[in-house]
């Protein structure tokens, strides 16, 4: 299976990871080719960012930009978690299955501990008993911070109410919280909330602040809210080889991404393409939908023809981590209505 176009149409929905770069973040770039910029964020680009974000989040942030989500994650998350510590996760959350450690790398070995619910959002309940299991007990690791995936990897959304419940919670049992935002977009516009309402507002302390999946090349962020972290970011940021010598680069396609809202532009656009197709879906009984998605991710059941059928025609999705026959279809700002009905022609002609 690939990720490429046939005949001009987008045949891939493995992720969104898979589409390029909005025209205006290419633009960007290609503006920041040019000339010369100060060093290692010094740059008037990244200061623009950063006082950017300010606004966007109506609260002062420190910003540090990075190269990937993974490394946004381990960084964010080795600031808040000691190497004795617990980082509580859902079973789903991509830093429990698609980081290779990476939080365990940053954090000098902390424990991700799984904190399960359905729907791949993690339950106040089960939150609670995790928050201070073997607290205090020298024999086990301790909990230091839960970790909230913005959408989740099923493309289901925590309500700013569930963030606000589940922050507290943590809060109280002295734990910090982190907010994996990959696709944070998507959720905001899913809930039609605000930055600050789905982040600190509802007691998130760092946010890993996704572009990348959503029309940047290689940028994403840790955006800190509490100004106490900023010493000790800032090092870990350095440390982890992501202090880069020309970071207006990465500014430059961040600063792109805010203008004129071009991040919730793509994401409506992206939701948009996904819900065309979870309605036309759920018009097949042979089709079952799975799951509360409400960003750009489609999660349903498909019979085993309809998958070997759509991917012998080359159309690339996952159909292999939740189970026979689950299948996990994600949009992205690059997709068109036309793709779209592509893909659907396709499941009515095989289906019959």
């Amino acid at each position: 299976m690939s990720e490429g176009t046939a005949a001009g149409v987008v045949r891939g929905y493995l992720s969104d990871n898979a589409a390029g770069a909005s025209p205006e973040i290419a633009a960007a770039m290609t503006e920041a080719a040019v000339g010369l910029a100060s060093p290692c964020g010094s740059d008037d680009v990244s200061k623009r960012v950063g006082a950017r974000m300010a606004e966007v989040f109506e609260h002062p942030v420190d910003v540090f930009p990075v190269g990937t989500g993974s490394a946004a994650n381990g960084i964010a998350l080795a600031t808040l978690t000691p190497p004795w510590g617990s980082i509580l996760s859902h079973p789903d959350g991509h830093i429990a299955n698609d980081e290779a450690g990476t939080p365990e790398f940053f954090t000098h070995g902390a424990k991700i501990t799984l904190v399960d619910g359905p729907n791949s959002k993690i339950t106040p309940e089960a939150l609670r008993a995790a928050a201070v299991y073997r607290r205090g007990n020298l024999h086990s690791v301790q909990p230091s911070v839960a970790s909230l995936t913005q959408a989740a990897e099923t493309g289901s959304v925590y309500t700013v109410a569930e963030i606000h419940e589940l922050s507290e919670i943590a809060h109280e049992a002295g734990l910090r919280v982190h907010m994996d935002g990959a696709r944070l977009a998507n959720a905001l516009v899913a809930l039609e909330a605000t930055p600050a309402e789905m982040t600190w507002q509802a007691g998130v302390d760092v946010l890993s602040f996704g572009a990348t999946k959503n029309g940047a090349m290689t940028a994403d962020a840790i955006v800190s809210f509490d100004p106490s972290l900023r010493t000790e970011l800032s090092y870990r940021h350095k440390r982890g080889g992501q202090l880069t010598s020309k970071m207006w680069f990465q500014s430059a396609q961040l600063d792109a991404y805010l203008t004129d809202d071009l991040w919730l532009r793509n994401a409506r656009h992206a939701n948009g393409m996904a819900e065309r197709l979870r309605a036309r879906l759920a018009l097949h009984p042979e089709i079952e939908m799975l799951g509360d998605p409400r960003a750009n991710i489609v999660f349903c059941s498909f019979p085993p023809m309809l998958i070997d059928g759509l991917h012998g025609r080359g159309f690339a999705f996952h159909a292999d981590r939740w189970g026979p026959g689950v299948v996990h279809l994600v949009t992205s700002f690059a997709h068109q209505p036309e793709d779209i009905d592509v893909l659907l022609a396709a499941v009515a002609d095989i289906l019959g």
